[in-house]
């Protein structure tokens, strides 16, 4: 108790204690003292003291960080949430929000109020694009439209499927010769959907598109490559790179587990272990039951830290697998069927457009647009 009052005593001592101060008198300075002031005078001079703004919630979320690449991300317009997210430059957006509204559909996030009200694509902002703000904040701007609007649309996405990649014109040998896209040809491609107004779907806004609930921009694609082959590392995610095009990889995770070789790439599962055959000559996929499916996609995704989508081997699948698949939590199965993404799509058999070598600009035009 006596140290408590001691202390008491220190901090009253503070307040009335001599002050020494300054002031100006003929253009000189003068020392002057307050003696033993009063509680009442300090509460009077603290009165016309006046306080600091508070921060505001974005202001807040940054501080809390105390990270210079943090970026508070202040959302605007109907439906939009009201407090701010963290986000971090020199990545790309993570976890966008995909608001809901009865009897609308969400169009979107832009860079401003006018590109929300034109739908300009050039200035959506998905989890596609690097993270750029000033002074540590951005707004984004919420758009919607009407189920109807939506539907009119008819907006078709294609998944493209890549493999194998290699620098000989004249491509590989051997009976995986198809698989072997030319790097050329992939240059290529990536330039035409970097330079020609593209947009490309994150997962999630894919399956949200697939529900209804999101509009997607009619020239929409997602690019994908399946195995995570050492020439995908090689010779496409440079490429991937240079036109800063967000793409997926499909890891077998028992096979190889290395860390994302970009920003741009995003690790999705093609299974643990299942990509090889069952008793009938079938893949995995197939042969085992929907809990022993599950636990394999389980342990890919606690290695990719993530259960979202995945790449059925083989393409092979039946109900047992989407049973599988659901029950491990992943939202959507991705097959090799010929075919695009459409609103209604079965989640859990989406197909694709699958190059193969000698598919140059030409040809992937004619498939996408």
């Amino acid at each position: 108790m006596a140290s408590g009052g001691k202390r008491r005593r220190t901090r009253t001592a503070a307040v009335i204690g001599t002050v020494v101060g300054l002031v100006v008198v003929g253009g000189g300075v003068a020392a002057f003292a307050w003696a033993n002031r009063t509680p009442e005078d300090t509460v009077a001079k603290a009165q016309t003291t006046p306080l600091p703004h508070p921060l505001t919630p974005a202001q807040q979320l940054v501080a809390d960080a105390d990270d210079p690449r943090a970026c508070a991300v202040t959302f605007h317009g109907e439906g939009a949430p009201a407090e701010p997210v963290l986000q971090f430059q020199e990545g790309l957006y993570q976890g966008l929000p995909i608001p809901q509204l009865d009897g609308r559909v969400f169009a979107g996030w832009y860079a401003s109020a006018d590109d929300a009200a034109a739908f300009a694509v050039e200035a959506r902002v998905n989890g596609a694009d690097p993270v750029v703000c000033a002074q540590q904040q951005v707004d984004l701007f919420a758009a919607w439209k009407t189920p109807q609007e939506n539907a009119a649309e008819d907006v078709r996405v294609p998944i493209l499927m890549y493999h194998q990649f290699t620098a000989d014109p004249d491509g590989e040998k051997g009976w995986l010769r198809g698989n072997y896209a030319y790097i050329g040809d992939f240059d290529a491609h990536m330039d035409h959907i970097a330079t020609t107004g593209f947009y490309l779907p994150t997962w999630d806004e894919l399956s949200a598109f697939i529900d209804g609930r999101l509009s997607l921009p009619a020239r929409s694609v997602i690019i994908t490559d399946d195995d995570a082959d050492q020439s995908w590392f090689d010779l496409a995610v440079p490429v991937v790179d240079k036109y800063r095009l967000l793409s997926t990889s499909f890891m077998i995770t028992a096979y190889r587990q290395d860390p994302a070789p970009s920003v741009y790439v995003q690790r999705r599962s093609h299974t643990h272990d299942m990509h090889q055959a069952g008793e009938n000559g079938r893949g995995r996929m197939v042969n085992w039951t929907a809990d022993q499916i599950a636990a394999d996609l389980v342990r890919s995704g606690d290695v990719l830290g993530v259960r979202e989508v995945v790449a059925y081997p083989f393409g092979h699948y039946d109900d047992t697998t989407k049973q599988g698949v659901a029950q491990a939590g992943y939202e959507l199965g991705r097959t090799i069927e010929p075919g695009f993404v459409q609103i209604g799509t079965d989640r859990y058999a989406l197909p694709v457009v699958r190059i193969d070598y000698g598919m140059g600009l030409d040809a992937l035009v004619s498939r996408i647009g």
